[in-house]
């Protein structure tokens, strides 16, 4: 009789032990590892248009601005407004990475190496460029599904709509702002919000 009045007991510490197990499970899938939605920028590798490996880690302590470009696009002309804010800012503490996406009206059909030779060719870009990739849908670069996510801030969270959309980051590597396809890389809005980073 006395060990029949312990198995009630008994039954309730299984059951709380396994309900424990099941909510931290859930918990740790609550964030699924594919969108990236946590860490920084700096987590990330990439390859340059040259198809070097270059981590972002190496960007630690400078400002970012992140572009998917593109060379047949109505905003492509911005490649030479952006060469101009990095030739003012480069020494102020700002990089800015270029990266090539064919997502948006097939706007970006070339390689990698036409690619590289039409930023230099036609707007002298000495950027770092980065090899051609996905921003948007099933094959999207870890990349983007980092910046997409917002990092965390759901205010800064969505798709990229258009060829040449900006993301600021911080010197941190935490992102800070967005800016659509028609800001341009020299408006006044942007600028200002560069600044204060870099003054930081």
């Amino acid at each position: 009789m006395h060990e029949i009045t312990k198995l009630p007991t008994l039954l309730v510490i299984i059951g709380y032990l396994i309900m424990s197990t099941i909510g931290c499970t859930a918990q740790d899938r609550a964030v699924p590892t594919g969108t990236n939605s946590t860490g920084t920028v700096h987590q990330f590798k990439v390859k340059t248009i040259d198809g070097t490996e270059k981590s972002l880690s190496d960007y630690k302590g400078r400002v970012l601005l992140i572009v998917n470009v593109a060379s047949r696009c109505g905003y492509t002309s911005q490649y030479a407004d952006l060469e101009a804010l990095n030739k003012s800012h480069a020494s102020k503490g700002l990089s800015i990475l270029g990266f090539p996406a064919n997502n948006f009206g097939g706007q970006e059909p070339g390689t990698n190496a036409e690619i590289k030779d039409f930023c230099s060719t036609k707007f002298n870009v000495t950027f770092d460029m980065f090899e051609k990739i996905s921003v948007k849908g099933g094959d999207k670069h870890p990349l983007y599904a980092y910046l997409t996510s917002g990092g965390g801030n759901g205010d800064l969270s969505g798709e990229v709509s258009w060829n040449f959309e900006k993301f600021l980051v911080d010197k941190n590597g935490r992102i800070v702002k967005r800016f659509k396809s028609g800001v341009d890389p020299l408006s006044e809005e942007l600028i200002q919000e560069i600044e204060q980073e870099e003054a930081k």
